[in-house]
C-alpha cells in the first residue's frame, strides 16, 4: 500500500498495544513514522511523558530533525486509571488519569498545529473509546477522559478546518490483549467476581459478541489519514462490534 507515502506521523504510546499495531500500518502505507513512548523498554524512537510540557517540547525537536516536519499527528497514549466506585476513587489517581489521557492529547497538539499548518495533507487523530460516549461503572477517571477527548475532536475540527487540518476520534471498543487482561482482573477484583467472569460479561456487551484487534483499530487510522477520507473531520468513528452497554452487572444487590 502507498496511500501514505511521504506522509510523516507521530504516533505517541506507539511501543505497544495498539500504538505499536498503528504505527505499524502506517508505516506499510507508506509513512515515515516516529514513535513515541515513556516505556523505555518498548524501544520507541522517543521516550517522551506526554503529560509533561518539557518532554513534548523536546518530542517535537526530534520531530523536526528527523521528520522535517508533520503531516499527521495520532493522540493513542492512555492509562486506564482506577477501577472503584465514585465514592472509593482515589482524587490522585483520577487527576493522573486525566493528566495524561486529556493533557497528554492537548500538549502533543498545542505544539503540532504550526506544523501541520506547513503540510499540504494535514490531519490528526485521537484515539478516544467506546467509554467516551457511553457511561463506564466503576471507571470514573477513564470515562470522564474519554469523553473529554471526544469533546476536544469536536471542538479543534471546527477550529482548525479553515485551515485544512482534519481531526477526527476512533473509538475502540474492548481490544484484545494484556492491557484489557489487566483491566478484567481489576474489575474482578473490585466485583469480587474471576477474571474470566468479567471477560465473558465484556464479550456480551458487543451485538458481535466479540473483541477487536489492534489491527482493526490501525486500519481506521490509516484511512481517515488517507486521501479516501479528504472530506471526514470532525467525526467519531466505533471499531466496537457495536458496544451496546459498558455495563457488566449480576443481581448482586
Amino acid at each position: 500500500m502507498s496511500e501514505l507515502a511521504g506522509r510523516r506521523a507521530v504516533v505517541t504510546g506507539g511501543g505497544s498495544g495498539i500504538g505499536r499495531a498503528i504505527a505499524s500500518a502506517l508505516g506499510d502505507a507508506g509513512a515515515t513514522v516516529l514513535v513515541a513512548d515513556v516505556d523505555v523498554a518498548t524501544a520507541p524512537d522517543v521516550v517522551c511523558d506526554v503529560a509533561d510540557g518539557d518532554a513534548v517540547a523536546a518530542l517535537y525537536a526530534e520531530v523536526d530533525e528527523r521528520l522535517g516536519g508533520l503531516d499527521l499527528l495520532v493522540n493513542n497514549v492512555g492509562v486506564a486509571g482506577p477501577t472503584a466506585p465514585v465514592a472509593d476513587t482515589d482524587p490522585g489517581e483520577f487527576d493522573e488519569t486525566v493528566r495524561v489521557n486529556v493533557g497528554g492529547t492537548f500538549r502533543c497538539t498545542r505544539l503540532a498545529v504550526p506544523r501541520l499548518r506547513a503540510s499540504g495533507n494535514p490531519s490528526i487523530v485521537n484515539i478516544s473509546s467506546t467509554a467516551g460516549w457511553l457511561g463506564f461503572p466503576l471507571r470514573s477517571a477513564y470515562t470522564a477522559s474519554k469523553w473529554a477527548v471526544v469533546g476536544l475532536t469536536k471542538t479543534w475540527a471546527m477550529e482548525l478546518g479553515p485551515a485544512g487540518i482534519r481531526v477526527n476520534a476512533v473509538c475502540p471498543g474492548t481490544v484484545a490483549g494484556p492491557r484489557m487482561d489487566g483491566v478484567f482482573q481489576r474489575e474482578a477484583d473490585a466485583r469480587g467476581r474471576t477474571p474470566d467472569e468479567i471477560r465473558a460479561l465484556y464479550a456480551d456487551q458487543t451485538s458481535m459478541r466479540a473483541f477487536v484487534e489492534g489491527a482493526d483499530i490501525a486500519a481506521a487510522v490509516v484511512w481517515l489519514a488517507s486521501p479516501a477520507a479528504r472530506y471526514v473531520s470532525g467525526q467519531v468513528l466505533s471499531v466496537d462490534g457495536n458496544t451496546e452497554t459498558l455495563r457488566t452487572t449480576w443481581d448482586d444487590a
